[in-house]
């Protein structure tokens, strides 16, 4: 009952934002609508000048009343009647055009807007959404909705119905007046189009089916993409080029056998329109060319006929395309629904607190967490950190120090019991603000596609460049930034490419220190970095000032007198707290790892080839945390 709940408020939401736009628009679909029917009275229109200079310019049969005004033209200026008959056949062509052209440019700029507005609204959700969604969805299925899909969308909600309507307008006025002329000719078309109908409906059922199957086989694909790209390093350093190729290849394959089965049903609407429509014109000439031997019907009415019977199979057969079209949007219209389905797992309350300052005092009461249900990573743990202290977290890889963080930025709810923040619930503060309260640097240097300052004001888009440049100073990263061709607005490339590991990681904490938070957390700031880069951030941490609480994940056990309380973590759970030197006294596990650390570090010394080959006590946790 919930997901159908849920999907009923996904196509509601969906259906809001297309009703919404469409309303705004409302001025451009009338004159777009406009104009469609003046091509459709421009299309019956237009064969009755050949009509006339056919029936009573060249055949000089006698006009009907209603064209009487033309006997003294025929007879005194028959030359000047008939260009003028041949200049209206240019002049219907152009009005037709221009009109063609208005709606043509009216739709195609509503369906850009609307593609501009979903496009919007999904990466706004899709921001909003929980990390535990992206964990578990491919990133290339969400590339392929937020790009492909809303592409797709682009005509479907304006340019196909008005396309449609237009068809539908044209084919009952055009049969209507064969009708008129010849009712016998006109139940020859009319016996055609149920079989039509038929085979259209059959195919049609085809191509939604395997236009289905096709987008989810470019979401996989994409995801392959996405997924190889990103780590083309380690599959050149494995050398499995061919081995990703084989697998991209399968993917490919499947994909084209998809898309051949929907070029296969689309080919088929194309063949049976035409060789209904065939079957229908070669039957009407036959028998139209009867009653003109007969004198039941003059050679201008069998051209009219004609004409129109050719404009009825043409809306047909660009009906069957747009079928085609509008599936396509359809499946792609009911994957944008889905996504809007998803509901991100942590909201703000009505009441949330709006956050102007944090003491930064923290406790954990009785918390526990697991990514998936029954599998647990953090195991009822109770600690206090007092505001302005600096706080270690240390433990073997997998023993939960990440996922604590997580837990501080709310990207994550605890399974059970609650985190204090200045005393009150952290369930109870708005997101966003708290936020920007918090500085984090995360084990992954993550640096944007953009200038130095521009990544350093990430989290603070109003700082000033004297901000900028206190931020960086305090980092240590002022120096070699302003040693760099541009300074601060050097571009980085992607993933801060041009810069060394270290500096990624100064720019990274100067970035957390732009916001001046009362909270600053730092995950494995040292990790892979040279002792030197090292050196740089374990100074930083130590000339933080004091009123800012500090908290430090770490693995490499050096310079540790500086945190005021060290937490040791083991498996999910709280083992040991207090001082290094207080640890150390108590030999236990914060023991056994410093020993570890300190024979690492001796080998290296002695053998860096050999270091290298010890157990590392520094690897990056996080992975290993959500694997659970």
């Amino acid at each position: 009952m919930r997901a159908m709940n849920a999907t009923h408020r996904g196509h509601t939401r969906f259906r809001e934002i297309i009703t919404s736009h469409l309303r705004s628009a409302k001025k451009q679909l009338g004159l777009a609508a406009s104009c469609l029917l003046g091509v459709t009275v421009m299309q019956l229109l237009a064969p009755w000048p050949l009509k006339i200079i056919f029936d009573y310019i060249l055949l000089q049969k006698p006009t009907p009343p209603s064209l009487s005004f033309l006997n003294g033209l025929s007879q005194t200026w028959p030359l000047t009647l008939l260009i003028s008959l041949a200049a209206s056949i240019a002049v219907i062509a152009a009005i037709s055009g221009a009109l063609s052209y208005g709606q043509s440019f009216l739709t195609s700029k509503i369906g850009h807007h609307l593609v501009y507005a979903i496009r919007g609204h999904l990466f706004s959700h899709v921001q909003q959404l929980s990390l535990s969604f992206h964990s578990r969805t491919h990133s290339g299925d969400l590339l392929t909705k937020l790009a492909g899909d809303t592409h797709t969308l682009r005509n479907a909600f304006t340019d196909i119905p008005l396309s449609v309507s237009g068809h539908a307008l044209t084919f009952f006025s055009m049969f209507l007046v064969m009708f008129v002329i010849n009712w016998e000719l006109s139940l020859i078309i009319l016996a055609t189009l149920p079989i039509l109908m038929s085979a259209l409906f059959v195919l049609n059922r085809k191509i939604v089916t395997s236009t289905r199957d096709q987008r989810k086989q470019e979401g996989h694909l994409a995801s392959r993409l996405n997924e190889v790209l990103s780590s083309i390093s380690v599959v050149q350093a494995f050398g499995r080029e061919r081995f990703e190729q084989n697998r991209f290849e399968q993917e490919g394959t499947r994909h084209l056998q998809t898309g051949l089965r929907t070029a296969r049903a689309t080919a088929a609407v194309t063949r049976v329109v035409s060789i209904i429509g065939a079957v229908g014109t070669a039957s009407t000439v036959c028998f139209g060319a009867l009653q003109v031997l007969k004198a039941r019907m003059t050679p201008g009415d069998l051209l009219i006929f004609m004409s129109y019977v050719k404009n009825l199979y043409g809306p047909v057969k660009d009906l069957s395309k747009q079928s085609e079209q509008f599936s396509r949007a359809m499946v792609s219209a009911h994957r944008i629904a889905d996504l809007l389905d998803a509901e991100p797992e942590i909201q703000d309350k009505p009441d949330a607190i709006k956050v102007r300052h944090l003491r930064g005092d923290i406790r954990f009461e009785h918390v526990s967490f697991g990514y998936l249900e029954g599998c647990r990573v953090l195991h009822d743990l109770v600690f206090q950190i007092e505001s302005g202290q600096r706080i270690a977290l240390v433990g073997p890889s997998g023993s939960g120090k990440s996922t604590i963080i997580s837990l501080l930025l709310r990207l994550y709810q605890p399974s059970a019991g609650c985190i204090l923040l200045d005393g009150i619930n952290l369930a109870d503060y708005e997101r966003a603000s708290l936020r920007r309260e918090i500085g984090t640097v995360p084990q992954d240097t993550l640096l944007f596609d953009a200038s130095i300052a521009e990544n350093l004001s990430y989290g603070k888009t109003d700082a000033t460049r004297e901000q900028i440049i206190a931020a960086a100073q305090e980092a240590n990263a002022h120096d070699f930034i302003t040693g760099l061709p541009q300074g601060y607005e050097t571009v980085v490339g992607e993933r801060g490419c041009i810069l060394s590991g270290g500096q990624r990681q100064r720019i990274c904490l100067a970035r957390a220190l732009v916001k001046q938070p009362s909270i600053l957390m730092l995950d494995e700031p040292t990790a892979s970095l040279d002792q030197e880069s090292a050196a740089y951030i374990r100074e930083t941490i130590a000339r933080i000032q004091a009123d800012r609480t500090t908290i430090v994940i770490t693995h490499h056990l050096v310079g540790m007198d500086l945190f005021d309380r060290i937490i040791v973590l083991d498996q999910g759970r709280l083992v040991e707290q207090g001082t290094h030197r207080q640890l150390l006294s108590r030999q236990g596990l914060y023991m056994k790892l410093y020993a570890q650390q300190s024979m690492h570090d001796t080998l290296h010394q002695e053998n860096p080839t050999l270091a290298s080959n010890a157990p590392n006590q520094r690897e990056p946790e996080k992975e290993q945390e959500m694997s659970y």
